[in-house]
Formats: structure tokens, C-alpha cells, sequence
């Protein structure tokens, strides 16, 4: 699973557009829109920066059991140069 910032951006942006509009519309407020749009941002951030970290971490675990089939792994085999 791979996670691209810029369209995580993209996203982040139409979501809160999407809240800013609706909050906008409910409550008739500029005010309480942009500060309900900015929460958006806040909230998406978080769980971005939760998701990387998982991600992060599932990698790390994932590499110590790589690591112990590669040290049990057979060396190569080296052919003989011809003269």
C-alpha cells in the first residue's frame, strides 16, 4: 500500500471545501465554516501522519523476519573464471 502525499493534498483540500460549503450552508456563519474546514484539515493530518507511522512500522517488523531467512539462506554460487 502506498500513500502519495500530493494526492493526499488533493484530497485533504476537497474535503474541507466540502466541509467549509456544507457547514456554511447549515449555519449561514463564514466564521464557523472556516473554523470547521480548518478542524477537517487538523483531523486528516492526524491520521495521516497515524497511517505513515503504521506503515513505518508494519515495514520494520516485517524486515526482521527477512533478515533471518536471508542470514540462513545459502551463499551464491561463484563460477569458475576461465584462464
Amino acid at each position: 500500500m502506498a500513500m502519495y502525499f500530493p494526492q493526499f493534498l488533493v484530497g485533504m483540500f476537497a474535503t474541507s471545501f466540502t466541509v467549509a460549503i456544507w457547514v456554511g450552508l447549515q449555519t449561514g456563519s463564514a466564521w464557523k465554516a472556516l473554523g470547521c474546514a480548518m478542524l477537517a484539515m487538523i483531523i486528516l493530518q492526524i491520521g495521516y501522519a497515524g497511517l505513515v507511522m503504521l506503515l513505518i512500522y508494519k515495514r520494520g517488523s516485517q524486515g526482521t523476519g527477512a533478515d533471518f531467512i536471508s542470514a540462513n539462506a545459502a551463499p551464491p554460487v561463484q563460477r569458475a573464471r576461465p584462464h
